[in-house]
């Protein structure tokens, strides 16, 4: 599905070039990587990659490296800049008009418009309070993204307005210091908050290092997407290495959810070096798999239907 950008873009590759775009009455930007393969005729996939909490899209994109494999693979990418103080994203469903959401919709546009972009198969991603985010454009922007694999942050949303089902493929870290891996928030986040945790989030006092498959938290939040999409309710698992455990749901033809465990991981990005040179903060970084890689083996098994 051609954008509007194919034939006539001259954009040739780039790496993480901050563009800006107006949206919401604001001037706001990203960091934009588009590969030597953008010939401005061939239609190419189109990957977002939202940051965390106190990111920002410069820190992002080093955490993350999507650029390096979007540079090999042939696709494109862009890390969206957040706002405020401190810089975050606005994944309240009672915000409208919601100027994130209106700042995705223009830059989604703009891409579209200046790059010769796959319309079908447009992705998101993104670590923390940008896979808060991503799961919030699941409910809030249906129809725009053909997957979706969000890093330390999946959420069970109960107001989800859409009835798509959109392919999920999860990370979690069980020995996550700030987004418990069973619910609740680590002691960091008070921190990183200026001491206020987010609204209804009670304080934590520890980050044991028992977990429970079948709990609550992040595999009860992958479990209610499953059983929303209509998938079997007794999933799969099957060990990849000795510290990541692959859970997957069999679910009706056209969709998915899947859940990559990271035993004994922090709040980290699978296989990142910069992960691991933040350690203290977010812990244990593993690199038996590479976030990169298994979301894009992911990514390129489905397409949006026209």
């Amino acid at each position: 599905m051609p954008s509007k950008g194919c034939g006539t873009s001259t954009v040739k590759a780039v790496e993480k070039q901050q563009v800006t775009v107006a949206a919401g009455g604001a001037g706001r930007f990203y960091l934009l990587t588009t590969p030597a393969a953008h010939d401005g005729k061939t239609p190419l996939p189109l990957v977002l990659d939202f940051h965390g909490l106190l990111e920002g899209a410069q820190i992002h994109s080093g955490m993350s490296n999507l650029s390096a494999l979007a540079q090999k693979e042939g696709f494109v990418v862009a890390f969206p800049n957040g706002s405020g103080n401190p810089i975050h994203w606005d994944a309240n469903p009672l915000h409208d008009p919601n100027e994130d959401l209106q700042y995705v919709d223009a830059m989604i546009a703009q891409l579209e418009r200046d790059l010769c972009i796959d319309t079908a198969r447009v992705y998101s991603t993104g670590l923390s309070y940008g896979a808060i985010f991503t799961t919030f454009l699941l409910c809030h922007r249906p129809g725009v993204f053909a997957a979706v694999a969000p890093v330390a942050g999946l959420q069970d949303t109960e107001n989800c307005p859409t009835t798509e089902k959109t392919p999920i493929l999860a990370f979690h870290g069980t020995a996550d210091p700030i987004l418990l891996f069973n619910g609740g928030y680590g002691d960091a986040v008070g921190g990183m908050l200026g001491g206020k945790l987010p609204d209804g989030a009670a304080p934590s006092t520890t980050t044991a290092p028992a977990y429970d498959l079948d709990g609550k938290g992040y595999p009860a939040n992958v479990r209610a997407w499953a059983e929303r999409y209509g998938c079997d309710k007794a999933p799969t698992d099957t060990k990849v290495g000795t510290d990541v455990v692959r859970r997957t749901y069999a679910c009706p033809g056209g969709t998915a959810v899947e859940f990559l465990v990271i035993v004994g991981g922090g709040h980290s990005w699978p296989g990142s070096e910069f992960s691991k040179g933040i350690e203290k903060i977010v812990g244990p970084t593993t690199f038996t798999i590479e976030a990169n890689v298994e979301m894009w083996r992911f990514f390129q098994r489905y397409a949006r239907r026209a």
